[in-house]
């Protein structure tokens, strides 16, 4: 049976797919979930300046399919750097012309679950960094870096 065959019915699987075309179903397994360049960008520099985190970590005890892209457990800091497309970024998404009811819900369910997975973290006594992947890498540091050495402060036993 060939590869591209469904249950022997020689339905094809890309028939049966949410992709409009085959081009785009391949275009979109393409696609990175971890290890992004800007993620790279943000942890190359986090390296450099000294910092140790965890990477595509899983914070959450009562979700494991929940991960986070870069993890400071001990300050219980984490980071994520979403996607304009992903994400649905306000000021860099533009809705595909193809497909629209299903990338509207897509999108949707993104957003959502990226808020309930915010709040899921701070129930849970995490710090919650979200970041858009244009953000400037400079900024980025400079944000992370007050939050960790804010909960460094914070851990110090009262003198």
């Amino acid at each position: 049976m060939d590869s591209h065959q469904a249950d022997g019915t020689g339905a094809s699987l890309t028939s049966q797919s949410w992709a409009s075309s085959e081009n785009a179903r391949l275009t979109m397994r393409a696609n990175r979930g971890r290890d992004t360049k800007p993620e790279l960008l943000v942890r190359r520099a986090l390296h450099a300046r000294g910092w140790r985190f965890r990477v595509n970590y899983r914070p959450l005890a009562s979700d494991r399919r929940r991960s986070v892209d870069i993890a400071f457990t001990r300050r219980k800091v984490v980071v994520l750097i979403d996607g304009c497309y992903w994400h649905g970024c306000p000021l860099h998404f533009i809705m595909p012309k193809t497909n629209q009811g299903y990338w509207s819900k897509k999108i949707s369910g993104n957003r959502t679950r990226d808020v309930e997975t915010s709040r899921l973290l701070v129930d849970e006594g995490w710090t919650v960094l979200r970041y858009w992947e244009h953000d400037r890498v400079e900024d980025v540091l400079l944000d992370i870096e007050r939050a960790l050495r804010s909960t460094e402060t914070k851990s110090q036993p009262p003198k």
